[in-house]
């Protein structure tokens, strides 16, 4: 099989931060609550140029840069961010393409929601050992969708985190490095319409009036029942896409060297770690950047790296969860 490896990643984190001291204000949540409980000391929100592709685009030209590679090799690029964007019915790859000049691409979008960069390395990985003519593939996209919560309204709660940043990741075929193994996902369709923008779609188009009510925002229609449905549920599937991914790339729980997770709530993080048995130092947890969707991964990759926490010939596997409900798990042998 050819070995399928990510030769750089990039992120971009805006310069503009929400405390959670700002959040307890906005909402009513006590402060301890919020930075202790649901772990948000602050987390990074848009400034004024902080668009979601164009955020995608500074960490794509990053990555390239970091790999010393001409723009114009690379084969395909793949949208990861979010579809709340600069235009809605756009196809943001192919911006993203054009700006950092990869001329001789073709690109796509995808989407499930934050678990969308574990889903897109499994296409991308599928594809490149499937068509002999793409060798090199750029993934990148941006997240705000911040920009979709009312703090005043206690439905969207567990959403408080939602913060603003893009990331990217470069991908080359017959590369020994960073060896992508295998990715499992999970989707329920129990879930699919629990959490929504209410407004603006075909159902709800959008109007005046649903402008002055919010309903362009991120609600959820049944909290109480999402809760009871998803608690049964969302750890357990967790901890089944991290098993099966390793077990499908000859490794077991006990091989996980670093664990790159997702912002949750601090209890459910530590809960992951601990039917792992990982120690914390195994993982970070996010509670200066809140949860930049998709882009968690990559960012706690950039992070451990920083941090000393990857060496040659770790396994480390990056898990997500994503609203629909989806949940995603990639297992990679680190280094060379």
């Amino acid at each position: 099989m050819t070995e399928i490896g990510i030769v750089s990643t990039g992120l971009y984190i805006p310069e503009t931060y929400m405390t959670g001291r700002e959040i307890a204000a906005r909402s009513g949540i006590p402060v301890d609550v919020v930075e202790n409980k649901m772990g948000i000391l602050r987390k990074p929100i848009p400034g004024p140029d902080d668009h979601t592709c164009e955020m995608g685009i500074k960490a794509a030209k990053q990555a390239i840069e970091r790999a010393g590679i001409d723009p114009k090799n690379i084969d395909l690029v793949i949208y990861i961010g979010e579809e709340h964007k600069e235009y809605p019915v756009w196809t943001a790859s192919i911006k993203i393409q054009e700006e950092i000049g990869a001329y001789h691409a073709w690109a796509f979008d995808v989407a499930l929601r934050c678990g969308t960069t574990i889903m897109a390395l499994k296409v991308a990985k599928s594809l490149m050992l499937a068509d002999s003519t793409i060798k090199t593939v750029l993934l990148a996209g941006g997240y705000r969708n911040v920009d979709l919560i009312d703090y005043n309204n206690p439905r969207s709660r567990f959403m408080f985190n939602l913060a603003a940043g893009g990331g990217a990741i470069l991908l080359q075929k017959g590369v020994k490095k960073n060896v992508v193994l295998e990715s499992v996902l999970v989707t329920d369709g129990s879930f699919s319409e629990d959490v929504v923008v209410t407004a603006g779609g075909t159902k709800n188009p959008i109007t005046h009036e649903a402008l002055d009510q919010g309903l362009f925002r991120l609600d959820v229609t049944d909290p109480e029942g999402m809760k009871r449905r998803l608690e049964q549920k969302s750890m357990d599937n967790f901890l089944k896409v991290i098993r099966e991914s390793l077990y499908r790339s000859g490794y077991t729980e006990k091989d996980i060297d670093y664990l790159a997770i997702l912002h949750m709530k601090k209890s459910a993080h530590q809960y992951v770690l601990n039917e792992l048995g990982l120690s914390e130092e195994q993982s970070i947890y996010l509670e200066e950047y809140g949860h930049i969707g998709q882009i968690d991964q990559i960012l706690s990759l950039e992070l451990a790296a920083q941090q000393g926490k990857l060496k040659d010939g770790d396994v480390v596997v990056l898990v997500s969860a994503g609203i629909g409900y989806a949940w995603g798990a990639t297992t990679v042998r680190w280094g060379v």
